[in-house]
């Protein structure tokens, strides 16, 4: 995850989890069973800005594909390379090396075999995906088939890489025929609880059980250099965050 916005800065604690658990609208948002967001019939593709994203958003989404990991395609866009811009410890090369390393082992914690689902690393650089967005969106199309369910971030998230890739899946989707699939990850942070600017009559709620939900913990927590604090700066992901992001669902945009 990398903070820095050019149009909307993720800054402070945000919007607290009390006020999301306290709002009606979000209450009356209707569940979705995870064989009907991802039917025997379907593959799962996964795009993930950076490493990470794939975890926060739709880390329950990915523990229920536990022996359908060959209907799993996961394409990281980015290494992630740009979540510590000023620290001398995380430098951007060692970022690169280390944040795909915390993803995997953060899918291993999931429950998946990670030998039997299909990995894609784009390389492309951090916080400048929109640079790319275009081209981005021919591979994927490349990818892509009529049946799939693309599960990505959504296209107004609040950060520029996010809403690149959710904008670049948008299109292909459109392109191939899949079915794209939206989830909000720092809209929880800026949003406030019924803001009209998220599209609530298309968001629906995968309820995650207490073991799912502890598999999601166990997998965020792999992810050392986003959870853990540099020297004396703050970690990436702060206890507020990462608390509005272990709710016991996952809200998807269909």
């Amino acid at each position: 995850m990398t903070l820095q916005q050019p149009h909307n800065p993720l800054q402070g604690h945000g919007t607290p989890l009390s006020q999301w658990q306290a709002s009606p609208t979000l209450q009356a948002v209707p569940a979705i069973s995870h064989e009907q967001l991802v039917p025997l019939s379907s593959r799962l593709v996964v795009v993930a800005p950076h490493p990470d994203d794939e975890v926060l958003g739709c880390g329950g989404v990915l523990a229920g594909m536990r022996g359908r990991e060959a209907d799993l395609l996961l394409v990281s866009v980015s290494d992630g390379e740009a979540s510590h811009p000023q620290s001398r410890h995380w430098t951007s090369e060692r970022l690169r090396q280390q944040r795909p390393r915390e993803s995997a082992d953060a899918l291993r914690r999931l429950g998946l075999d990670l030998t039997r689902l299909t990995w894609l690393r784009l390389g492309l650089p951090d916080s400048a995906v929109a640079n790319h967005e275009r081209g981005l969106a021919e591979r994927l199309v490349q990818l892509l088939r009529a049946n799939d369910r693309v599960l990505t971030t959504w296209r107004l998230d609040g950060h520029c890489d996010h809403e690149a890739v959710g904008r670049a899946c948008a299109r292909a989707c459109e392109t191939v025929g899949a079915r794209l699939i939206e989830v909000p990850v720092w809209a929880w942070h800026w949003a406030q609880p019924s803001d009209p600017r998220l599209p609530w009559p298309h968001a629906q709620k995968l309820f995650l059980d207490r073991a799912v939900l502890a598999l999601k913990q166990q997998a965020i927590a792999a992810h050392t250099s986003q959870v853990q604090a540099d020297g004396e700066t703050p970690p990436v992901l702060d206890s507020e965050a990462l608390a509005r992001w272990l709710q016991p669902f996952e809200l998807v945009f269909i």
